[in-house]
C-alpha cells in the first residue's frame, strides 16, 4: 500500500471512532480481522466481535489521534493517543490485505500526560 492510502485508511478509523460511527470504522477491517493487545490482554476476531468492542450501535465517547504513520508494503505502523474513560499512548502494527486491516496488534500505556511530554522530543 502507498503511504497516502495508508494515512487515509488510518485517519478514517480515527474519524469514525471520534464520530461514534462504528460501521465506518469496521469498514477499515477485513471480515476475519484479528485485533489484539499481547499477550491476548485484548483479542477480538472477526467483524461481529469488533462491532461489540467498538461500541455497537451506541459507542462510548472516544478520541483517537495519530502522531506518526509509516507503511512498507503490507505492514503499517502508527503512534497514537486514545482517550476513552482514560488516556493511552501507544503503538500499533497492522497487516494489510486488499487495502484494509487484517491484523491489528497494539501496545499502549495509560498516561495523563500530553503526547509531547509522554514521548519526549520528536524523532521525526
Amino acid at each position: 500500500m502507498e503511504h497516502d492510502g495508508f494515512v487515509m485508511l488510518m485517519e478514517t478509523i480515527a474519524e469514525a471512532w471520534n464520530a461514534g460511527d462504528t460501521e465506518r470504522g469496521l469498514a477499515c477491517f477485513t471480515d476475519d480481522a484479528v485485533y489484539m493487545e499481547p499477550p491476548d490482554r485484548q483479542r477480538y476476531e472477526g467483524r461481529a466481535e469488533l462491532y461489540e468492542f467498538f461500541g455497537g450501535q451506541e459507542p462510548p465517547p472516544m478520541s483517537m489521534r495519530w502522531h506518526h504513520l509509516v507503511v512498507e508494503g503490507d505492514i503499517g505502523v502508527g503512534e497514537y493517543t486514545y482517550r476513552g474513560d482514560r488516556q493511552f499512548h501507544g503503538l500499533v502494527i497492522v497487516q494489510l490485505r486488499d487495502g484494509v486491516i487484517s491484523h491489528w496488534r497494539e501496545y499502549e500505556r495509560e498516561s495523563p500526560l500530553p503526547w509531547e511530554e509522554f514521548a519526549g522530543p520528536s524523532l521525526f
